[in-house]
């Protein structure tokens, strides 16, 4: 048996090759990261030379990008590598320089130089993020080489932001870190970093200047070279650990610390993992709480078991993980032994023992074993008074019996059972003869344990002897025995039946709670999967509420905070409200974070038990519970089920809150990007036609005198028009500001949609003065839904658009037709059309294209308030370019609603 699970310990973990075999296959490039605590290290400088060293050696390796930031000793390393040619992009009028991805794909280097991986690419580039360039370089089968600076890892974002007083927006995601199949530290002391700074090899000398009295102070620098040397060491430790495990070797490899306390239902256990917590802390390694599941698990009490799952939740709450395991051989050290050499544990924390010597040489000593069997790992064996005064308080709640009862009927069926057994033995004794009795006897005994359990299973193998002796042993119908080789079998009878009826009531023992476990656990899964798809509180709150009155059979509540109180949010069955006493149990269970209520030390008349919900954070919320039944509300199990239970939630719950703070800061980003934008429009564009306004009026009263008539309509005319073209802007602002607060509700009725466009055209009169426009409406189109005022204005914005877009003389066409169950329009002009990059944002609020010089400055937002008019309406709007010749076309598309259809009908 020993051999057998030395065997399984040592075959390679099925994860372990599944992830070397992915980093193995050629269809994957190679990921290999140079990291630095700040600019200035020489992290470009390191892959430059690796990238030569390997050139050396015959790959194929080409430069994607790499910025040198005018260092000459980093340019004098390009020399001899391969450049690709980067692509420009224009951007508010400025051309940006960015990697060409097509031709690296094309050119299929083996290696490619990625230089900078944090990067955010320009717009109109087909990733926004460089990592995303990388990810789509190394799907293509290419090895890459790339660099990046620690503060611009996601995870470490806040961390540095605390250091530095900076917040770094282009962060990286921690996957794309950890996918690494290399990470190269480049470090550098701080007193070297900041001399290299004073000589201009970082950057120019006024920014350098401002950069030593701001991020490159000598605290900055030695706090930023600390989290890059132990996030390389959390990178390497993992890549150790799956390479021990995908070629099966034992550990512990000590090239990191890793501590595992082993717990059990002693009271000290909790005293053990707090000193594992701050051996941790020491030794800046993670740590484990271990239990061993054993037989010996079937014969704890509830309190013992209670005690188990209570310190494995405090080892969680520290920070710790807590594992069940259970045993596969009965030796609890072969167990602990092997899952610390699979998991490269390098010290393990055991209680000492307080049995006495006798006990151990009967039945063995697990420490002893433990330290035997360690080999490498070093055991710390704490003594009892060390940790005695650190055990975990009993809980306040008291539970509901669990109803193990003496209950005679299994008894009564055992002792019927035997009875049976002896009429089949008296009927089969002429024909099988007495040999053959004993087994019909012992098949009572198994099918009573299998029944019943243990006790029945042994009072019908003590029954079961006796009726045999008294039955079937000459002399019959007596206890007396005369012949030596009955009295021979009488005993081994006995002890067979009660080894059967033993074995037999364990099994049906653990069976029994095998298949509550089985079904615990499916419902745990279930519950899990429920929040998991669970998107918004309310959700979360409804499930937690409905699966823990279902398993639990009782009626639930969940209180969370609101005020400096505590409300109910959900409730199975539904219920809002709570009397007096248990709105006060609430408050109290919350502020003291103890439990209240019904069943407790405190507030015990309420109707409900309280229960405060926590996590790792600390309490988040209560759950209230009562049922009709008088006495304890739950058992033992129950309360660990519901302790479960309540875990989950109050992980998705957190979970929850926290997309719902990353929302809000997103929408605070959004915001402040488009107040930004804002002020940029009010303080150029708009300012553009006051301009023109106050100059052509000023002219018109400095020299009136001296102007002829035609000069002085021209003037007028260029005041009316900058005019309108300022309250056309200030509208779209204002009706931007509608559909963001959501104040715009369609006035929908059926209307003709020539009449409509004909109005529109004629608003657009003077602005499409110098094109030609071409209208093609459909016949006998029937009538849609829409709100004629929002839709005439997004089709003057689109008309506005095509007259600033389309040069003078061009043909602006409208054109109409009927789809099955819409209707189209569409906008066609003759300019230069769309760039294809631009297309997905031309909707996008204050986004503009490049423009010409003869375009008109616009807010960038007619396009954005057109396409919230039509879908408030519940149609659609898309933009393209022409097929047939250069130019734009807008189409709009819209239901038909079924009552223009009957009256199309009608007529």
């Amino acid at each position: 048996m020993a051999d057998e699970r030395r065997d399984r310990d040592q075959r390679p973990s099925p994860d372990a090759l599944l992830e070397a075999a992915r980093r193995e296959e050629g269809r994957v490039g190679k990921l290999r990261i140079f990291v630095g605590a700040a600019p200035g290290v020489g992290k470009t400088y390191e892959m430059l030379q690796t990238a030569r060293a390997r050139k050396k050696d015959g790959y194929d390796i080409i430069i994607g990008v790499v910025e040198t930031h005018g260092r000459k000793e980093t340019e004098a390393l390009l020399e001899g590598l391969e450049t690709v040619p980067r692509r420009r992009v224009e951007y508010k009028g400025q051309w940006l320089d960015e990697m060409d991805l097509d031709a690296v794909i094309a050119r299929r280097p083996q290696i490619v130089l990625v230089d900078e991986l944090a990067h955010t690419n320009a717009p109109g580039s087909r990733h926004p993020k460089r990592y995303l360039d990388v990810e789509e370089l190394l799907n293509r089968g290419i090895d890459v080489y790339t660099t990046v600076n620690i503060q611009h890892i996601e995870s470490l974002n806040d961390v540095i932001a605390q250091i530095t007083h900076v917040r770094v927006r282009e962060t990286i995601p921690d996957a794309i870190f950890d996918r690494a199949d290399a990470v190269e530290l480049i470090d550098l002391t701080p007193d070297d970093l900041i001399a290299r700074l004073k000589e201009g090899k970082v950057y120019v000398p006024r920014q350098a200047e401002r950069a030593l009295t701001n991020f490159f102070s000598p605290a900055n620098l030695t706090a930023l070279r600390e989290l890059a040397l132990r996030r390389t060491a959390e990178r390497v430790d993992e890549q150790l650990l799956t390479e021990m495990r995908a070629r099966a070797i034992e550990g512990p490899w000590a090239a990191g610390e890793r501590i595992l306390v082993c717990i059990s239902e002693d009271p000290r256990a909790a005293g053990l993992v707090r000193y594992a917590k701050r051996l941790a802390d020491r030794l800046h390694g993670p740590w484990t709480a271990l239990y061993i599941e054993s037989r010996r698990a079937l014969q704890l009490s509830e309190e013992q078991r209670d005690r188990v799952a209570d310190t494995l939740r405090l080892a969680e709450s520290l920070g710790g993980e807590g594992v069940t395991i259970p045993s596969a051989d009965g030796r609890i050290a072969n167990d602990v032994v092997a899952y610390a050499q699979s998991n490269n544990v390098t010290q393990i924390i055991i209680g000492k023992s307080s049995r006495s010597r006798w006990f151990e040489i009967l039945h063995g000593s697990v420490v002893h074993d433990l330290v035997r069997r360690s080999g490498n790992i070093s055991v710390h064996v704490i003594a009892g008074d060390t940790v005695a005064g650190e055990s975990i308080a009993r809980t306040a709640v008291r539970t509901a019996d669990t109803g193990n009862s003496l209950d005679p009927r299994p008894y009564v069926v055992a002792l019927l059972a035997v009875g049976l057994a002896v009429v089949i033995g008296e009927l089969i004794l002429p024909l099988l003869g007495v040999e053959n009795v004993d087994l019909v006897l012992l098949t009572a005994v198994v099918v009573v344990g299998v029944r019943y359990g243990l006790w029945p299973s042994l009072v019908a193998g003590v029954a079961a002897s006796l009726c045999y002796n008294f039955f079937f042993l000459p002399p019959i119908y007596t206890f007396t025995i005369t012949d030596p080789i009955n009295v021979g079998a009488f005993f081994f009878f006995i002890v067979i039946a009660l080894i059967v009826s033993n074995l037999a009531g364990r099994v049906r023992t653990q069976a029994v709670v095998a298949m509550t476990r089985a079904r615990t656990t499916e419902s745990l899964y279930v519950f899990s999967r429920k929040l998991a798809g669970a998107g918004t509180l309310d959700d979360v709150l409804w499930a937690t509420a409905y699966q823990t009155a279902l398993m639990l059979k009782v009626h639930v509540v969940l209180l969370l905070p609101d005020n400096g109180s505590v409300v109910v949010k959900a409730g199975y069955p539904p219920e809002d409200t709570l009397d007096a006493a248990d709105l006060a149990a609430a408050k109290w269970a919350w502020e003291s974070d103890k439990p209240a209520g019904r069943g407790s030390d405190t507030l015990p008349g309420a109707k409900r038990l309280f229960l405060p919900i926590h996590t790792g954070r600390g309490r988040i919320g209560i759950v209230g519970i009562d049922s009709d039944k008088s006495g304890p509300l739950l058992t033992p199990d129950q309360r660990r089920l519901l302790d479960a239970l309540m875990d989950q939630a109050a992980l998705a719950i957190e979970r929850v809150r926290l997309v719902e703070d990353l929302d809000r800061a997103k929408r605070a980003t959004e915001a402040d990007r488009l107040r930004s934008a804002l002020l940029t429009s009010i303080s150029h564009d708009l300012r553009t036609p006051l301009a023109a306004v106050l100059g052509a009026a000023g002219t018109l009263r400095s020299m009136s005198g001296g102007l002829d008539q035609q000069a002085k309509a021209d003037l007028v005319a260029t005041i009316i028009d900058e005019a309108e073209r300022l309250n056309r802007f200030i509208a779209n602002l204002l009706d931007m500001t509608k559909l963001e607060s959501g104040a715009v509700v369609p006035n929908a009725a059926l209307h003709d949609l020539g009449e409509i466009v004909g109005s529109a055209l004629e608003r657009t009169s003077r602005i499409l003065a110098q094109h030609r426009v071409e209208v093609d409406l459909a016949k006998d189109l029937p009538m849609v839904e829409i709100d004629p005022v929002l839709f005439e204005q997004a089709l003057f914005n689109l008309l506005d658009n095509a007259a600033k877009y389309a040069p003078a003389g061009t043909t602006v066409r409208i054109q109409s037709w009927r789809d099955q169950d819409r209707v189209g329009l569409q906008i066609l002009d003759e300019g230069e059309g769309i760039p294809d990059a631009e297309l997905e944002h031309i909707f996008d609020k204050f986004y503009r294209t490049q423009k010409v010089d003869r375009v008109r400055a616009g807010t960038g937002l007619g396009l954005a308030i057109s396409r919230g008019f039509i879908e408030a309406m519940r149609g659609t709007i898309t933009a393209a370019n022409r097929s047939d010749r250069s130019g734009a076309v807008f189409t709009i598309t819209l239901p038909i609603p079924a009552t223009a259809e009957r009256l199309d009908t009608a007529a």
